[in-house]
């Protein structure tokens, strides 16, 4: 077997290991961030759990950290009483990102891990099969439930080879970004092998993990191998370690290889991950901001090279060079070396531990100007900035990019600095600082939990109609994010745990008047409908996403296809999702147009296709879902959460 197939094996509950049939998975360990949290806890709160039953379960605040008015503080004092009262590990405000202190305090090689955040799969870097996923899914695994997914196959990656100066891991993902886009890994988990790993540290596994998600895959998996015995030695962890490899012989539903020696610096370009290109096309633009940090380059070397980089200069009078350090243990590392003081002598803006610019919480680019990020995403308005022009780069471009202030292939430093390219050595021993980790209580179930005025109870949603006539008030093209489905940001993120005043921004990126229409459709119809193209719903966890249109009356979104959290969570909200059983059925439907479909229940139980009466252009539009038979039960119920009653 290769290391996913021995992962998921040892962890397999319910179903064969078929690609495209549901299994279910024992769950060992769970992640949580707070802008996904506080609907988590909600629901073990309704579910009415007493205390977690995975073996470690952690609550992070990376999130949601500007406290402009009372609503991340309120969210921030409510988490930690959930975390009191359900027995989870708590990581304070400022302690850093979910991703990276994680990996160093918790991981496990061979463990399963679910997360409320879409970049979980960082974690694979272990060698542990970790999933991003929506929060009634993660709430489900916390309770004890199994965790149920589509058998993905399984891609194998060859790394052969080591990477040549000037390029880093950043660039490795960015390739398969270069080959994939951003949906050529859906329905896979990605692999790699190959003694080209013996040149990328646990880090830098990490940041190739992390952007699997950028390429729609399932999860990315590692080897655990004596580069993770190391990195488990340094965090004081070696009794964590396992080896874990695939067997002689192993085989793989798909293949590619990558030459490490012939990569060479690449940079996504706005407005998506897969948008892929060699720096040097675009290098000459003018640069206005440039951002090193986030989950996507969270290690210490990431922050080292680029400190190395500018040692002794200025950042260019026109940049604003920002530094988000991932966690509160990286900046006490990077204090012992020069890096901290080169940093800052170059200019360098340092913000909280944390998300931040990433999440569109803070760092907001100027109207027009170009933000060069180390950061996984650069969907549109993501940042913060409507007409934003975010590209996503590696350390080594960004820095080299602060220096001259237009975007700059990092290779050119040896000829304009005469600058050798600068090499990390990792300690023996990292500097640990678990201080701002708060244990779970040893029965915390009469802790009461505190909740701001913001915070809100969740919606009931009733069981699904068996018929109806509704608009379709929104028809969209391929790749929507599910940042365009629901906004980031600092001013929509604190409303997270208020789902009726959160659905005013449902759609806003793309139509502003989607929740006035939505409101007034209400007053006519049941509900109403959207229509998506090619990979629906792709991006964040973000389960609001969702919930939002589903309290604003969605019934059913009909697409060509869905990235696989989006449309897990559509499920468990109660959305039906269908696909179009011809290509050309996109095109039968117009924004405006009234839909009616009748005999719903028995035929979803059926698992036959759903005919969609155009009623406003009479015509017929053949659909079906794919469903099994447990997701079936939760949407003829309404919600999961309504399932749950059930069982």
């Amino acid at each position: 077997m290769n290391v996913t197939q021995k992962l998921i094996s040892s962890h397999l509950i319910e179903g064969k290991m078929e690609p495209g049939r549901e299994i279910g998975l024992k769950i060992d360990q769970a992640l949580q961030q707070d802008a996904t949290g506080t609907l988590v806890m909600l629901e073990l709160e309704a579910i009415g759990l007493k205390r977690a039953q995975t073996e470690v379960a952690v609550q992070y605040i990376d999130h949601n950290l500007l406290q402009g008015d009372h609503k991340n503080a309120d969210d921030h004092v409510f988490l930690q009483s959930a975390a009191k009262k359900f027995g989870y590990w708590f990581s304070r405000p400022g302690n850093g990102v979910s991703h990276p202190v994680h990996m160093e305090r918790f991981g496990k090689p061979g463990k399963t891990m679910v997360g409320s955040d879409s970049h979980t799969p960082a974690a694979g870097s272990l060698g542990m099969l970790a999933i991003g996923t929506g929060g009634l899914d993660v709430a489900a695994a916390v309770a004890g439930k199994p965790y149920y997914v589509k058998m993905p196959k399984v891609m194998g990656v060859e790394l052969k080879g080591e990477l040549p100066d000037w390029v880093s891991a950043k660039d490795v993902i960015l390739e398969m970004l270069r080959r994939y886009d951003v949906k050529g890994g859906r329905g896979y988990i990605i692999e790699y092998y190959g003694e080209g790993l013996k040149s990328l540290s646990a880090m830098d596994r990490h940041v190739i993990a992390n952007m699997g998600t950028e390429l729609g895959a399932t999860t990315t998996v590692f080897p655990s191998d004596e580069e993770i015995r190391r990195f488990l030695r340094s965090q004081g962890r070696e009794e964590d370690w396992r080896e874990i490899k695939a067997d002689e012989g192993a085989v793989y539903d798909a293949e590619d290889v990558i030459e490490l020696p012939e990569l060479v610096p690449l940079i996504a370009r706005p407005t998506s991950p897969g948008n892929v290109v060699p720096v040097s096309e675009v290098a000459g633009k003018p640069v206005h901001q440039v951002v090193i940090g986030s989950s996507a380059n969270p290690g210490i070397r990431d922050f080292w090279v680029v400190s190395e980089i500018v040692k002794g200069k200025m950042a260019h009078e026109d940049v604003s060079f920002d530094i988000n350090p991932t966690s509160r243990q990286l900046i006490e590392n990077l204090s012992r070396t020069d890096g901290f003081f080169n940093l800052l002598h170059a200019g360098a803006r340092f913000h909280q531990s944390g998300c931040m610019g990433c999440i569109g919480m803070g760092q907001a680019p100027a109207t027009g100007k170009i933000s060069l990020r180390t950061m996984p995403r650069n969907f549109p308005g993501r940042s913060g900035t409507l007409d934003d022009q975010v590209y996503l780069c590696s350390p080594e471009t960004a820095a080299a990019s602060a220096l001259t202030g237009k975007i700059t292939d990092p290779r050119d430093l040896e000829g304009l600095y005469g600058m050798e390219y600068p090499r990390y050595q990792y300690p023996e021993k990292e500097i640990i600082n678990e201080q701002m980790l708060i244990p779970p209580e040893e029965d915390g179930e009469d802790t009461e939990l505190v909740k701001g005025p913001n915070i809100q109870s969740l919606p009931e949603f009733a069981p699904y109609p068996d018929a109806y006539q509704a608009p379709v008030l929104l028809k969209m093209g391929d790749d929507i994010s599910t940042d365009e489905i629901l906004r980031a940001g600092a001013e929509v993120l604190p409303l997270r745990s208020n789902i009726s005043e959160i659905s005013k921004y449902s759609f806003s990126i793309i139509d502003d008047s989607f929740y006035r229409r939505a409101m007034e459709a209400k007053e006519e119809y049941p509900g109403h409908i959207v229509v998506g193209g090619e990979n629906y719903a792709q991006g964040s966890s973000r389960e609001h996403a969702a919930l939002a249109p589903r309290y604003l009356g969605q019934l059913a979104v009909i697409a060509k296809s869905y990235a696989r959290i989006g449309w897990q969570n559509l499920v468990n909200f109660g959305i039906l999702p269908l696909e179009f059983v011809h290509p050309d059925g996109h095109g039968k439907i117009g924004q405006g147009d009234v839909l009616e479909m009748k005999g719903l229940r028995d035929k979803i139980k059926s698992s036959g296709e759903i005919i969609v009466r155009n009623v406003t252009k009479g015509v017929d539009i053949p659909t079906r879902h794919t469903l099994s038979e447990r997701q079936k039960k939760v949407i003829l119920e309404g919600s999961i959460i309504n399932y749950f009653s059930k069982v």
